[in-house]
């Protein structure tokens, strides 16, 4: 059996585990594609560049979870966020 693919923030990369976290558009429903941080009423809670949202989501995702350290997390956060649909060119 195949896992289903994790659904991600594509500004933050932050899990989406439930609708609860899902971002909101202007007319008040759900978008899936970013999170309730960086997404409300329809546009980007900030206009951070890409190294600026590494630099904010890097203490979130170190110490442990799910990466060991800062170094690591900034490593594989510039792997990933070119990728994300906010960020891709």
């Amino acid at each position: 059996m195949e896992a289903m693919e994790m659904k991600i923030c594509q500004s933050c990369a932050m899990p989406l585990e439930s609708p609860d976290l899902y971002g909101a558009n202007a007319d008040g429903s759900k978008n899936e594609d970013y999170c309730c941080y960086c997404f409300k009423n329809g546009s980007f809670t900030s206009d951070e560049t890409m190294e600026q949202m590494i630099e904010t989501s890097v203490p979130f995702v170190s110490k442990g979870n799910p990466y060991p350290d800062e170094d690591t997390a900034r490593k594989a956060m510039l792997e990933i966020f070119p990728n994300l649909k906010r960020w891709k060119k």
